[in-house]
């Protein structure tokens, strides 16, 4: 079943944003390199993404699913619009689209 499961925030310094939400919430965090960190301390996690080439203008909701490809063709068939082809991350598989609202969302496969 499909689940939202991640959050991605486009943030201007992931140190800073680490810090505050460490001090502010007491969570933890792991390091993906030197522009993203995710909590690891949760059922919903939450990546925070410094770099601007790879940052979405707002928030980024990530749902969780089986079978990536199946779910890839059900949201071209109902009119969902494709904005990053899937790609490989630490621990998965994912893309990005936009519903017929607008919204930017992605679809992620976990390995394991």
């Amino acid at each position: 079943m499909a689940r939202l499961n991640y959050l991605e925030l486009p943030v201007r310094d992931t140190a800073t944003a680490k810090a505050f939400y460490s001090a502010a919430f007491g969570w933890q965090f792991s390091d993906f390199g030197p522009s993203y960190a995710a909590t690891t301390t949760g059922d919903t996690e939450i990546g925070f993404q410094a770099d601007p080439a790879e940052a979405t203008v707002a928030a980024l909701a990530v749902i969780a699913v089986d079978d990536l490809e199946a779910t890839e063709a059900a949201i071209r068939a109902a009119g969902g619009e494709i904005t990053r082809a899937a790609f490989d991350f630490p621990g998965g598989r994912r893309f990005h689209f936009r519903d017929r609202s607008g919204h930017e969302l992605a679809v992620a496969r976990y390995d394991g």
